[in-house]
């Protein structure tokens, strides 16, 4: 008696038909893991709602951030000026928008500079193990004993203030977290299978972590990278905050707040 085929079945068949005559491409089935992880995908479509916010600005700020109007100043917050106006009478809104591209694309540098310095360190520590990792995750060890806020300060003072010092205080003092969880994230593929059929058919050790690992473990690494931007703008605020930061009359959050502390009362 021949087996009917019901149209679930049919359907099943030609997805499984689909599936077996496409080529495998790890950069879809990276996409596919992304996806799937939902914290990843907040944490992406935050970021780029910021990075919209932040292109807009000159449409979005009602004012120019550096127009002085000595007639307005120390202003309540009203319709005219929602955040209120500071000592020289210009507009705080327009200054916090605009603000919010020197805090996004320092925090941005940050995170690049820290991914290819400690991030690089954690894929080479996790994938060779051994005394490789030994060596790496000491060093961090020793970098990690160190309070970032306290590291970043001292390097600033050391280096002076601009964005280059900020950029490099803060990858130092992040290199220790960025390469731990990058080497976690290699780790939790280091034994799969794609990866171990890429070892058998004689493929580089450098080709299996740039088209094979680092692919499949990008859900992990994304999440961590957005996390690492919003602490990275909250070091930025407070070093400029502090004086070791940019310097006026830059539009940065930190120096916005720095400017005002003078006229809480």
């Amino acid at each position: 008696m021949s087996k009917m085929k019901t149209p679930a079945m049919a359907k099943y068949e030609k997805k499984s038909a689909r599936r077996a005559g496409k080529k495998y491409d790890p950069k879809y089935e990276a996409w596919k893991r992304f996806t799937r992880n939902r914290t990843a995908i907040i944490g992406l479509v935050i970021l780029v709602m910021m990075m919209i916010f932040v292109i807009g600005a000159d449409w979005i700020a009602p004012y120019d951030y550096s127009t002085y109007n000595a007639l307005d100043a120390y202003k309540g917050p009203s319709a005219a000026h929602w955040f209120g106006t500071d000592n020289f009478g210009r507009d705080l809104l327009s200054r916090c928008i605009f603000g919010a591209r020197y805090s996004l694309f320092i925090s941005l540098l940050c995170v690049i500079a820290a991914f290819f310095s400690g991030g690089v360190l954690g894929i080479i520590a996790g994938y060779f193990g051994g005394k490789v990792d030994e060596i790496i995750m000491r060093i961090m060890d020793v970098l990690q004993a160190i309070p970032s806020i306290l590291m970043a300060i001292c390097i600033t003072s050391a280096l002076g203030k601009g964005v280059g010092p900020l950029v490099i205080a803060i990858m130092i003092s992040s290199m220790p977290r960025m390469s731990r969880n990058c080497r976690a994230a290699i780790l939790n593929v280091k034994n799969a299978d794609y990866v171990e059929s890429s070892r058998a058919i004689g493929e580089s050790e450098s080709s299996i972590i740039i088209k094979h690992m680092i692919p499949n473990s990008v859900g992990v690494m994304v999440i961590y990278i957005v996390g690492m931007m919003s602490a990275s703008i909250n070091v930025i605020a407070s070093l400029s905050y502090m004086g070791c930061g940019l310097t006026p009359p830059t539009p940065e959050w930190g120096l916005i707040l720095s400017d005002g502390k003078a006229f809480f009362t």
